[in-house]
This record gives structure tokens, C-alpha cells and sequence, in this order.
């Protein structure tokens, strides 16, 4: 049978057909993501209404009478500071949360392949060193206080360790440190009740209260699902055309 018009994408030929089908393809990916960012809009949409009936706490006593009065959900704002600091002796400075990292230059051997003056490829085996990590030691605070009240760590997610220094031992051994500073200025949301906040709470790090605010309406969640989603629909599409679909003849 005589095939239609024919298209070419790169080495695989397109017909006309298969053309009417991608776009079929692209209708029905494009319905389906409107039904799940609708979905998605609606759960932004609710935990917008959330954040923007929780109360907001700048001071002490107001922290404290949230959680004795069990207010609920609050974005509160204040320092993050470590009670009892940790290090180690072999660098300077107090640290909430220090990680010293034991590493060790260690010897590889890999198997690679090479085209040789005459063009034919052959494998040889060749030697190569990296720093491998073989130990590491933590040390964490066991007390901080947000906003001047006084929890265990674990009610706070403290930010990222940062790179403090490297020590060598030898030409074979060596030692790097990461910490947290002692000190942080910045907003939680959580949840206020028993006189606690709940385990884990997430902090924004340099962020004002409305700054949190803002960043947590952003949205962003949409945009990445669309990006996505077209990234899988042209997938979809490519994937279709490079089949052989002689069945649409």
C-alpha cells in the first residue's frame, strides 16, 4: 500500500497520519494536566487560606501565650541560638552542629577504552586517587532557644552545615569539618499547642515574617508541573512517531 505524506524527524519518517495522531496525543496530555493543576491549584489555594489565617508572633510573650492557649498554626519570627555549643578542639569557634569527616586518599583501578594511531579500539586499565570518606563524627546541641524560649534541638530544623576547614594528618589522611553557627535570625511556621511546637518544624532562614508568607503563596509548585508536563508530553509524542506505526495506514 502507498503511504501518505511523509515527514521526516531526524532518520524516522512522520506521516501525515502520525502527525494527526500526535496532535490527538497533545489534546489529551493537555486535558489531563488542566484536571491535575486544577487539583493542584485548589491544595495552594487551601494552604494559602491556612497561612494566611495563622497568627503572627514577633515576641517572647506572645510565643509563649500561643502555646499555652494551644492558638494553632503561627508564623513566628526570632533568633535561633544554640544553649550549649559543640566543636572540636583541633578548630576554633562553638558550633550548634559540627560534623568532622575522616577521609582517605585511596588508589583506584578502572578498565577504559582508547582508539589507538591506527584507529582500532583497545582497553587498557589505568590508576586513579580520590579522597573516600571511611569515618565522620557529629556533634549536635542538645538545647537552643527560638524567639527566647528554650526547646530541645529536634523541635527545630537547624539550616545547612557549611565548609569550615580541612586538616591534613597526612599525605594519605585527612580531616574536613562542616558546622552550623550558633546564632540565626529568622521566621518558623508551626503549630502552637502543649506548650510545645511539633518536632522538625521548618525554619526560613534570613526571612521577615511576610517574606515567609510570600514564599510559601509563591506557587511554584504549578510552574514546575507544567514545565514537567510538557517536558512528558513531548516525550509522549516523540516516542509515538519513532513506533512503527503502520497501523494508522
Amino acid at each position: 500500500m502507498k503511504r501518505g505524506t511523509v515527514f521526516y524527524l531526524w532518520d524516522a519518517e512522520i506521516t501525515k497520519r502520525e502527525i494527526l495522531a500526535s496532535v490527538s496525543i497533545v489534546a489529551v496530555m493537555f486535558l489531563i494536566g488542566v484536571l491535575i493543576s486544577g487539583k493542584i491549584s485548589e491544595s495552594q489555594m487551601d494552604a494559602n487560606e491556612v497561612y494566611n489565617k495563622a497568627i503572627k508572633i514577633e515576641s517572647t510573650e506572645l510565643f509563649q501565650h500561643g502555646m499555652d492557649t494551644n492558638v494553632g498554626n503561627a508564623f513566628v519570627y526570632g533568633d535561633l541560638v544554640a544553649v550549649d555549643t559543640v566543636t572540636f578542639p583541633e578548630i576554633s569557634g562553638e558550633y550548634m552542629y559540627v560534623v568532622k569527616i575522616k577521609e582517605k586518599h585511596t588508589k583506584h583501578t578502572r578498565t577504559v577504552t582508547y582508539t589507538d594511531s591506527n584507529g582500532n579500539k583497545k582497553k587498557k586499565k589505568e590508576t586513579y586517587w580520590t579522597w573516600d570518606e571511611v569515618d565522620r563524627e557529629k556533634r549536635k546541641s542538645g538545647k537552643i532557644t527560638f524567639c527566647g524560649i528554650e526547646f530541645n534541638i529536634e523541635k527545630i530544623d537547624i539550616p545547612e552545615e557549611e565548609y569550615i576547614e580541612t586538616i591534613k594528618e597526612s599525605s594519605k589522611i585527612r580531616y574536613k569539618y562542616y558546622g552550623v553557627s550558633t546564632n540565626y535570625t529568622g521566621t518558623v511556621f508551626t503549630d502552637l499547642r502543649n506548650q510545645t511546637i511539633p518536632d522538625g518544624t521548618k525554619f526560613y532562614e534570613g526571612k521577615t515574617i511576610e517574606e515567609t508568607v510570600e514564599y510559601l503563596q509563591s506557587g511554584g509548585g504549578l510552574i514546575l508541573f507544567w514545565i514537567a508536563w510538557v517536558l512528558l508530553t513531548c516525550g509522549c509524542v516523540y516516542g509515538f512517531c519513532y513506533m512503527d506505526n503502520r497501523w494508522l495506514e
